[in-house]
């Protein structure tokens, strides 16, 4: 017998593959990134914005962002509203 049939193979165990949805998940993220990136360097350019007491200037990407994010809470707290009546 030679030396190397007597030593236990001792390869180190493979990390578990990614699935192919999962595979697929991260490409999507990918693009996804890709494409707000894009986006919000495509809307740097100032824009006058009105408040109800007076205007002032702001990057259009931070006035898409904070209106987005309005809108979300907005209709997270009215879909509250309208599950508590049920």
């Amino acid at each position: 017998m030679s030396a190397s049939s007597q030593i236990p193979d001792q390869t180190q165990p493979k990390p578990p593959r990614r699935t192919r949805r999962e595979q697929t998940r991260v490409l999507v993220m990918v693009i996804l990134a890709i494409l707000i990136t894009l986006f919000a360097v495509l809307n740097v350019k100032q824009v006058k914005v009105n408040w109800i007491v007076g205007s002032g200037h702001a990057p259009l990407i931070i006035v898409i962002v904070v209106s987005l994010l309005v809108g979300v809470v907005l209709g997270h707290f009215a879909e509250r509203r309208v599950g508590k009546r049920r």
